[in-house]
């Protein structure tokens, strides 16, 4: 008679949130919202709207007016193709940081994580996992 195979069972994948990840996508994010919103992750949402159109008797050639050169949540609802005009003038302007900061962000918590593995892995193993928060570092 032929043996039947017993099955493993699949490895369980660890539930926890990571710490560090979260971090660096709120990093991300800043960085995104700064260069291109002109504002915080934060203030994107809670900032109230005081862009709009020039007056009448203005003869330039911008066809939006914010005076503190960012865009909020409400003013992207409220007055969409304005606030893209002003999204798009801050992109212009900072878009070589958002690359940079973006690549320094990248490489810098990649070699921060594999320098301190030890340690991270110690309190996540010693410290994380016995509390059972489900956070991990």
């Amino acid at each position: 008679m032929v043996r039947r195979r017993v099955k493993r069972k699949a490895p369980r994948r660890s539930r926890a949130v990571s710490a560090l990840n979260v971090l660096e996508s709120y990093m991300y994010a800043n960085i995104m919202t700064q260069s291109f919103a002109g504002t915080s992750v934060l203030g994107l949402f809670t900032s109230g709207s005081d862009i709009r159109a020039p007056l009448a008797s203005y003869g330039g050639d911008a066809t939006f007016v914010n005076a503190d050169s960012t865009v909020s949540l409400t003013e992207i609802i409220s007055q969409p193709d304005l606030a893209l005009q002003a999204l798009s003038a801050n992109a212009m302007a900072n878009w070589k940081y958002a690359v940079g900061a973006t690549m320094v962000t990248g490489i810098s918590f990649r070699l921060g994580k594999k320098l301190l593995r030890r340690p991270i892995s110690n309190i996540n193993r010693n410290i994380m996992k016995p509390l059972g928060v489900g956070i991990k570092l």
